[in-house]
């Protein structure tokens, strides 16, 4: 029926799309045809970015020029720092500094204001710099936040690698860069999600790319979006001090009526396919570190939470379960998971943003009225 209505527009096709493609029946998720695990074992996140924004993987020779493209656009105005220390010293929540400090990159964007030229290539420019620069904002926020100066982002060093050096201070190990840039590949893109349809929603109006890409770190903030990595790892944090073990603890969370964060996706019905890959680069850090207690808890609630029958009913896994603990391990703090998940995500929204631009029609829905009829006004000196 035309009139039917679809809340939350859920399996409302409105638009199609080369980027990736998601079957939450078998737990199957693609980039441009390429399985995603295929793409986080064997291509960094340069090559997803440029498989993304480019429609193929790119050659050896064509990586290495993209790779020192973006690596050169790494480091950012001193205003923008400036501001990011002011947002820092007042408390500011690490998503709302990034959607503040994002917004604030255009003014030193050369492409922004330039009506001449391809407008897809001046999207894909000015993207390549919000990519590029992303980690250095949230990684001298995060410094700034402990008291340390910013670290200059280096050239030398991979997008995941690099920012781990701002982040810390320190070149990451092997096994540290490797996993981070597969997190990064992993967390690439999703279909239209509600970061990514709210970039897309932007685009159509024909903003620039600096509008979509803050409109999709305000969505992405939400609770409801970015943030159950965070929860999981809350919980993981709750059940270390309560000395229980950790299935007992779950028992007592679902006898009070409480759900447990990290199962359960909108689309997947099975485990989802970035959570295999994830607690499997946990494995490699508990090996690399000696330290296997956030394995050893998320693998027991997992089996535990099948056992009961939650997989049978479509409550499997998803990314969020596996992925806080692998940012923990990596020593990440735990309220910049969801802008680490924004750093990645970028580089979908910017690729659906030139996507849909390049056959671009406003997007207006409409919305059913259920407000008064026929009412009768009276001026304001007889009310």
């Amino acid at each position: 029926m035309a009139d039917e209505l679809k809340r939350g527009l859920e399996g409302v096709l409105v638009a199609e799309s080369d980027l990736s493609y998601v079957d939450g029946e078998v737990g199957k998720l693609v980039y441009r045809g390429y399985d995603i695990e295929d793409l986080a074992r064997g291509a960094t996140y340069e090559e997803v970015l440029y498989l993304l924004w480019h429609g193929s993987l790119p050659n050896a020779a064509e990586l290495d020029s993209f790779a020192a493209d973006l690596a050169a656009e790494r480091e950012v105005n001193d205003d923008v720092i400036e501001t990011v220390r002011a947002l820092a010293d007042a408390g500011e929540r690490p998503m709302a500094a990034l959607r503040t400090a994002t917004s604030m990159l255009s003014a030193y964007d050369p492409d922004t204001g330039d009506e001449d030229g391809d407008a897809g290539e001046a999207t894909l420019r000015q993207g390549r710099r919000i990519t590029a620069k992303i980690p250095t904002v949230l990684a001298a926020f995060e410094r700034v936040r402990q008291g340390e100066e910013p670290v200059a982002p280096d050239p030398d060093l991979s997008h995941a690698g690099n920012f781990l050096y701002m982040l810390t201070g320190t070149e990451p190990d092997a096994v540290s860069e490797e996993t981070f840039d597969m997190a990064l590949t992993l967390h690439a893109d999703h279909g239209l999600n509600a970061s990514t349809f709210t970039a897309m929603v932007i685009g159509s109006t024909m903003a620039d790319v600096y509008s979509g890409v803050t409109g999709g770190i305000g969505a992405l903030s939400g609770p409801l979006h970015g943030g159950a990595n965070q929860d999981v790892m809350e919980v993981l944090h709750e059940i270390d001090a309560s000395a229980k073990d950790p299935v007992q603890w779950v028992k007592d969370r679902q006898d009070d009526g409480g759900r447990i964060p990290g199962f359960g996706h909108r689309v997947y019905k099975v485990k989802d396919p970035r959570a295999k890959i994830l607690e499997e680069k946990l494995r490699d850090l508990a090996e690399s570190s000696g330290d296997t207690k956030w394995l050893d808890y998320t693998t027991a609630i997992e089996e535990y939470l099948t056992d009961q029958g939650l997989v049978e009913k479509g409550i499997a896994p998803n990314v969020d379960f596996y992925s806080g603990s692998v940012y923990d391990s990596l020593g990440i703090p735990l309220d910049m998971y969801t802008p680490i998940f924004a750093m990645s995500r970028v580089g979908g929204w910017i690729a659906h943003v030139a996507e849909y631009q390049e056959d671009n029609r406003l997007i207006r829905p409409r919305a059913r009225y259920t407000g008064p009829e026929d009412a009768e006004f009276v001026p304001i000196d007889e009310r």
